[in-house]
């Protein structure tokens, strides 16, 4: 095991999948046989398992169930996990292993402040690479190009990633939204047209405006 690490180091692993958790246990173990690991496989077991053992590390897979494993595994409970685990434990080292990277755009200022360690991993990425950026973490690195290069590309204002959820996850016309958020109509419809504007959606002939914006925001993971 690298010196720099804690003797009693423990890595929690999040994941639904039994297949993907026992692959990524087994990397893990040839790597530090002398770690503790803990599982979970929920987005419920994961906040259990951090209060009660304090994990050094947690490799997170983004999109799983909130409660138990009948639910469908979604990335928004994953994101409400790790928002969470950066407010109450900002020291705490993190690898999230996803293959919804565009969705961490929703948290990127969270991500950006962060204390501890903190690692992106691609699902599609060997599992040296993975290695690579587990070890990363622990050692209170980061390692988040993929979520800066999107970033670049799309700074999203937390209003209207509030103006998507509305409109998409609950249904709201624009009147409703307006009365939500405590603005005004002219004010929500001054949101679109940025929002609009930075997922690169604009009228074309035959296509609903409103579908087209849904789709380029799921697309960017702005929205499940």
């Amino acid at each position: 095991m690298n010196q720099d690490l804690p003797e009693d180091l423990k890595i929690l692993v999040v994941d639904d999948h039994d297949i993907v958790l026992d692959g990524t246990l087994s990397n893990l173990k040839e790597q530090y046989p002398e770690a503790e690991f803990l599982i979970a496989r929920t987005a419920r077991e994961t906040r259990n398992q951090i209060e009660r053992s304090q994990p050094h590390l947690v490799i997170f897979d983004l999109s799983i169930p909130e409660d138990n494993l009948a639910q469908e595994p979604k990335a928004k409970y994953g994101i409400q996990v790790l928002r969470e685990m950066m407010q109450c434990y900002p020291e705490l080292n993190l690898t999230v292993q996803t293959t919804h990277v565009k969705t961490l755009i929703r948290i990127k200022q969270q991500i950006d402040i962060h204390q501890g360690g903190f690692t992106i991993v691609d699902k599609k990425l060997a599992s040296r690479e993975m290695l690579v950026r587990v070890n990363l973490a622990l050692q209170g690195a980061t390692h988040t190009r993929d979520l800066r290069a999107l970033g670049r590309s799309m700074e999203f204002r937390p209003e209207w990633t509030n103006v998507l959820k509305l409109a998409f996850e609950e249904g709201l016309q624009d009147r409703a939204i307006a009365e939500r958020i405590n603005v005004s109509p002219r004010t929500v419809l001054h949101y679109w047209t940025k929002i609009r504007d930075v997922l690169g959606v604009y009228s074309e002939e035959g296509k609903n405006l409103r579908i087209q914006t849904e789709i380029r925001a799921r697309e960017e993971g702005l929205i499940d």
